[in-house]
């Protein structure tokens, strides 16, 4: 999705979102990405990874949805606003996927068009065999400096530990 190179050319943290759109607890931890993005800006890569769950009927489709909002950049915008309407997606499935990206200003022939010929599933499918292969069982789960940390359980206390980690990181980086 983005390099992680800040604008000086020196490398920024990455933290590793292994996250289901479909997910109640991913939409509650919405909440802490948005203030970690707001407090590190670009000294800070948020990168999304999938990990769709097979008792989520939706969440594969949504996975590459996101990807096609990605890809017309409007990624995040798309993914804080399926986030926020998990039940919707629940209920709704694909029409709300391509309401959302109307509602968004996306180019909703192409996003019918990426759902339907399946051009995003190679990248779902490489982050869930990744997320398997380093022990993600749910989401959300986070991943920064080679520290795993899951979300999945209790979302108690993982802002703060990411931003001790991110500090650090940065500080070292100086």
């Amino acid at each position: 999705m983005s390099d992680s190179s800040s604008p000086s050319g020196a490398p920024v943290p990455v933290l590793d979102v292994w996250c289901e759109l479909q997910c109640p607890d991913c939409g509650t931890a919405l909440a802490d990405l948005r203030a970690l993005r707001a407090r590190y800006g670009d000294r800070l890569e948020l990168r999304l990874r999938h990990f769709p769950l097979d008792k989520h009927q939706h969440a594969f489709a949504a996975a590459q949805a996101a990807e096609e909002a990605f890809e017309q950049g409007q990624g995040w915008a798309y993914v804080e606003a399926v986030l926020g309407r998990v039940a919707e997606l629940a209920r709704e499935g694909e029409p709300f996927l391509l309401r959302v990206a109307r509602e968004l200003g996306l180019d909703t022939e192409e996003f019918d068009t990426a759902l339907i010929d399946g051009r995003h599933i190679l990248v779902v499918d490489a982050d869930q065999a990744e997320g398997k292969a380093i022990g993600v069982t749910g989401t959300p789960t986070y991943v920064i400096d080679g520290e795993r940390l899951d979300g999945g359980k209790s979302q108690e206390g993982l802002r703060e530990r990411i931003e001790e980690i991110t500090d650090r990181l940065l500080s070292a980086r100086a």
